[in-house]
């Protein structure tokens, strides 16, 4: 029988509110011989009463017998009401029941579809890691302790140019960063390590510190820079500058002030003036990788890795700086660039732990003090151990790398962390004088028994413009004065080459490099017993 059946017998047996006043006679039809006050009615009476007037009723009663009468009604009416509101009630209890499911089953899909989402970003971002890597680093004692990452930069169009081939471009680091992070206090700090600095690899023997990646990848670096700098790392990551342009096209650009203008079109294709802008992903890359900008001034590596720093600086700042909301997406941009054993978890909880961060005064930036040396044929820059001892001191202590920014040379020249736009650090092209003005970078060797004449000839040339560094050639005994150009290094190294000669008055013509000597540098000098000095 239907719910609707049901409530129709319940109304026509108990009746309801609408029939109150004949609720007493329509009780009596319903029992053949009701029992008023312990005693019978007769059933024919009780039947005429019902159908006569109430000025004649057949049957008189008392009021106690009509109260009761009455009371029977209220009961009959009151089970009728439960009856039906119970049918409504059972009714919204199924409808409500539908809904929850309903709604359940939409969370955990949604769920399953964020699940999924992150599982995706994590497989990309851990592309490439493996169980060697991760046992070689190490987790912080407590949770919220400071640690530090590892950051390689990997250009491989840089690589393949400057000195490895195409074959061997994806075995060598460009930029090596080791970097604090600092959670509790909100600081962070970028210690940038050249990559020719010059360490003991054991079996390996005596290599430049980006020889690791080749020697045993991603956990052999990591070994080598802990060592050098003496402390554990928990977290790696490598970047792919290639790819990062998206990164920072994604974010609208990132802001960087530059103390000088930066023009590098023959390399790195910039033409940037100086002042604070906003670069695109295109402009941002080339800033990373240019160095002959800074021919100028001399030690193009540094400016170039200084630069790198503020780049990754801007992105950091970029990223803090945007909604939060925006952060997954911005993460799964960043797996298509990143490979890192941080999940994407980590990184979220990173990014909300710096939300506050001071970018302008709490990123720290610096460089693992070097001198340049030749040894064994082969440019290295060796480590000022007890400067360096000294930056790691701070470093570790949470304070900036350098006690006075006059201690990092590339101060005022290259874009740094948090400095304002300065020309201080600008050469000085005010003179009146007629002098040709030179440019590039220059290595001058001795060949011969006669010290001093190549330091002597690298500052001549650094006095006119070159970027120049003096060295001894591989034997004493040449004779004639040998001048070779690079082009892998800048289309324009011809010319430097023949400015070369002509600030140090020979007649010698430059040649291409064949590959016998170095081509780190735009032109090589190897002077002979012929060279006598200007």
């Amino acid at each position: 029988m239907s719910s609707e059946e049901q409530d129709r017998l319940s109304a026509e047996r108990y009746g309801t509110g609408s029939n109150r006043s004949s609720v007493g006679s329509d009780a009596r039809q319903l029992h053949s011989t009701p029992l008023v006050q312990g005693r019978h009615v007769d059933a024919s009476s009780y039947s005429h009463a019902s159908h006569t007037t109430n000025d004649t009723p057949a049957v008189h009663l008392r009021g106690g017998e009509l109260d009761e009468m009455d009371h029977a009604a209220s009961r009959a009416d009151g089970v009728g009401y439960y009856v039906s509101k119970r049918r409504q009630a059972k009714r919204s209890h199924r409808v409500l029941k539908v809904v929850v499911i309903s709604l359940v089953a939409v969370l955990a899909a949604a769920g399953a579809a964020f699940a999924w989402y992150i599982d995706n970003i994590n497989s990309k971002l851990s592309k490439g890691i493996d169980s060697s890597l991760l046992n070689q680093l190490v987790a912080p004692t407590k949770t919220d302790d400071p640690f530090y990452m590892l950051l390689l930069g990997v250009d491989q169009d840089e690589e393949r140019t400057e000195e490895w081939g195409a074959d061997q471009s994806n075995y060598r680091t460009d930029s090596i960063i080791l970097v604090r992070v600092d959670p509790p206090n909100k600081k962070v700090t970028l210690i940038s390590i050249p990559r020719d600095t010059m360490v003991d690899m054991g079996e390996h023997g005596t290599q430049k510190i980006n020889a690791a990646y080749s020697f045993g990848g991603a956990s052999y670096m990591v070994e080598q820079v802990s060592k050098l700098a003496g402390v554990n790392i928990s977290h790696y990551a490598e970047l792919n500058f290639e790819q990062f342009t998206s990164i920072v096209d994604t974010l609208g650009g990132v802001e960087v002030t530059l103390p000088v203008a930066v023009s590098d079109m023959d390399y790195a294709g910039i033409d940037l003036p100086a002042g604070t802008q906003t670069l695109n992903g295109e402009q941002a890359l080339g800033l990373c990788r240019s160095r002959h900008a800074y021919d100028a001034y001399g030690g193009g590596d540094f400016y170039r890795s200084a630069n790198q720093r503020m780049v990754i600086a801007a992105i950091i700042r970029k990223v803090l700086e945007s909604d939060a909301s925006e952060w997954p997406s911005l993460i799964s941009k960043l797996a298509d660039s990143v490979t890192t054993d941080l999940s994407a978890t980590d990184i979220l909880s990173l990014a909300n732990q710096f939300k506050d961060l001071d970018t302008e005064n709490d990123i720290y930036s610096g460089s693992v003090p070097t001198t340049s040396q030749y040894i064994n044929n082969l440019w290295y820059e060796v480590v000022d151990e007890d400067a360096w001892k000294t930056m790691m001191e701070r470093t570790d202590a949470g304070e900036p790398p350098y006690s006075d920014s006059s201690q990092d040379f590339t101060s005022g020249v290259a874009g740094s962390v948090s400095t304002s736009a300065d020309d201080s650090g600008s050469p000085d092209t005010s003179s009146t004088s007629s002098d040709p003005v030179y440019s590039g970078s220059v290595l001058v060797l001795n060949g011969t028994a006669t010290q001093g004449i190549a330091s002597n000839a690298a500052n001549a040339l650094t006095a006119a413009g070159f970027s120049a560094i003096a060295g001894n050639a591989d034997s004493t005994s040449h004779t004639a004065t040998t001048i070779v150009y690079n082009t892998s290094q800048t289309t324009s190294a011809l010319g430097e080459a023949k400015g070369v000669a002509e600030k140090l008055g020979l007649s010698v013509t430059p040649t291409e490099n064949p590959g016998t000597y170095s081509d780190n540098y735009d032109v090589v000098v190897i002077l002979g017993t012929d060279y006598k000095g200007k």
